[in-house]
C-alpha cells in the first residue's frame, strides 16, 4: 500500500496529543491523531470526580517533580493556566474553584473532551480512534508509521503522546517509553505516583474500624525532595481497609520510596497536650477518649486511646499518658509497605528524560521532527490539575513547532 503523505502523526488522543492537534492543525498542518482506544479523552472523562479538575491557578514549576523540574518553566510560562481558562470560558463551559486553586467544570468532564475535539475539527485534524501504531521507524528526514487497520502512513514530524503507565483499565501502556528507546532517547525510572499506600497485615487490623473516616492532616516524606527540605502536604486523609488515601496521601506517594517512614499530623496545628492537660483541670472526671475527641473525630479519638493504652477518667491519667497522645495524633510515624499500583496511580513518575528534549520545542535532540508530550515525559504534577496543565501546555508548545 502507497503511504499517505502528512504534516504530523500525533499517537495518543489523550490531552497532550489533543491540545498538540488543536494547535498545529491551527498552523496549516495536516494533522492525524491516532489511538487504540475506542473514544478520545478518556482519562479527562474519568478525571475529578467526573467534573475534570483541568487545571490549578496556581500552577507553576514548584509543582514539579522529575530529573530537572525546572524543564516544565519555559512551556508553563508560554501557555498558562490563564490561557487554558480563556479557551474553556470561550467554549462555553462553566466552571469553579475548589480549595487549593483547583479548578473544575460545573457540569460534565465531556466539556473539555468535546472542547479538544472541536477545535481539533475545526483546524482541519484526523481523528482516527480504534487505531494502533503496529510499528514506526524513520523515512527519510521524516517517520513511517503501519497501523492496525492496514494503512501506512509518512508524516514529516511524529508526536509521542501516549502517556504512561496509570490506570491500564483505560488502556494505558508502555508504548511511548518503547518508541522512545528505539529512537535512541534515554528513559528514566518509572514508578507509581499520586497512589494510595497500602501497610503491613498488623497494622491494617488496627484501623480497620477507621475505614471510612476522613480528616484534614498534614502529611510529610521522611526523605529530603531534590530542593531540600522534606515535602509536606496539608489536605485530607482517608483511612481504607487497604491502608491510607485521599489528597494528602496521594501528594506525598510521589515522594515516597520503599523502605521510608511517613508522618501524620491528624490535629495540624492543635497542641494535643495543652488541649487534654487543660481539660484535666477543667473536668477531671471527662474520660480520656472523650476529650480526645474534642480535638479528633470522636472514632479516632477511641482507637488511638485504645493503641497507646489510655483509659479511664483524665484525673487518673498522667503527663506521660497524655505526651503519648499527642505524638499519637500528630507525630504518627507509619511504615509503607507499598502502593496500590498503577491500578489505581493518577500518573506515572519518570518517562522519557527531559535533557533528551528541548524544552522550548518539546522535540528530541538526537532525533529531528520527533516530539515527545504529557505524561510520556519525566514531568509529574502534584494533584490538584498540575498535570493537566503540563499536558495543555507541553501540548501547545509542540503544536507551536511540529
Amino acid at each position: 500500500m502507497k503511504p499517505l503523505g502528512i504534516d504530523v502523526l500525533v499517537v495518543g488522543a489523550g490531552a497532550a496529543g489533543m491540545m498538540c492537534a488543536w494547535e498545529a492543525g491551527r498552523r496549516g498542518r495536516s494533522v492525524w491523531v491516532v489511538d487504540h482506544a475506542r473514544a478520545p479523552g478518556e482519562k479527562i472523562r474519568i478525571s475529578g470526580g467526573g467534573r475534570c479538575n483541568f487545571t490549578n491557578l496556581g500552577c507553576g514549576p514548584h509543582a514539579f517533580l522529575g530529573e530537572n523540574p525546572r524543564f516544565a518553566t519555559s512551556a508553563l510560562k508560554r501557555f498558562t493556566q490563564h490561557d487554558f481558562l480563556k479557551r474553556v470560558e470561550a467554549a462555553g463551559i462553566g466552571w469553579h474553584e475548589k480549595t487549593l486553586g483547583q479548578l473544575f467544570c460545573d457540569d460534565s468532564a465531556k466539556q473539555i473532551v468535546r472542547m479538544l475535539t472541536d477545535g481539533m475539527a475545526e483546524a482541519g485534524a484526523t481523528l482516527r480512534l480504534g487505531v494502533a501504531v503496529e510499528r514506526v521507524a524513520r523515512s527519510g528526514d521524516g517517520f513511517e508509521a503501519a497501523l492496525s487497520d492496514g494503512s501506512v502512513v509518512r508524516a514529516r514530524s511524529l508526536v509521542l503522546a501516549t502517556g504512561g503507565k496509570s490506570i491500564p483499565k483505560m488502556g494505558a501502556t508502555g508504548w511511548a517509553y518503547d518508541a522512545a528507546r528505539g529512537f535512541g532517547l534515554r528513559v528514566t525510572e518509572t514508578r507509581p505516583g499520586l497512589v494510595p499506600l497500602t501497610f503491613e497485615a498488623g497494622l491494617l487490623e488496627t484501623l480497620a474500624p477507621l475505614a471510612g473516616l476522613s480528616v484534614e492532616a498534614v502529611v510529610s516524606s521522611a526523605s529530603s525532595s531534590p530542593k531540600g527540605g522534606r515535602p509536606s502536604f496539608r489536605e485530607g486523609l482517608l483511612f481504607t481497609h487497604r491502608g491510607l488515601s485521599g489528597p494528602s496521601i496521594l501528594q506525598i506517594s510521589s515522594y515516597w520510596r520503599e523502605g521510608e517512614a511517613i508522618t501524620v499530623a491528624m490535629a495540624p496545628g492543635a497542641d494535643v497536650f495543652a488541649a487534654l492537660k487543660a481539660a484535666k483541670a477543667a473536668n477531671g472526671k471527662q474520660a480520656v477518649h472523650t476529650a480526645l475527641g474534642h480535638i479528633t473525630p470522636r472514632r479516632l479519638a477511641e482507637s488511638l486511646c485504645e493503641r497507646e493504652g489510655v483509659h479511664g477518667k483524665l484525673a487518673e491519667v498522667g503527663d506521660k499518658a497524655l505526651r503519648r497522645l499527642d505524638e499519637a495524633v500528630n507525630r504518627w510515624t507509619v511504615k509503607p509497605v507499598g502502593s496500590e499500583g498503577y491500578r489505581t496511580a493518577e500518573v506515572t513518575l519518570g518517562g522519557i528524560a527531559t535533557d533528551q528534549l528541548d524544552q522550548q520545542t518539546m522535540q528530541a535532540k538526537a532525533a529531528p521532527g520527533l516530539y515527545v508530550i504529557g505524561e510520556a515525559v519525566d514531568v509529574t504534577g502534584w494533584l490538584g490539575g498540575y498535570n493537566f496543565q503540563w499536558a495543555w501546555s507541553s501540548g501547545w508548545a509542540a503544536g507551536q513547532a511540529c
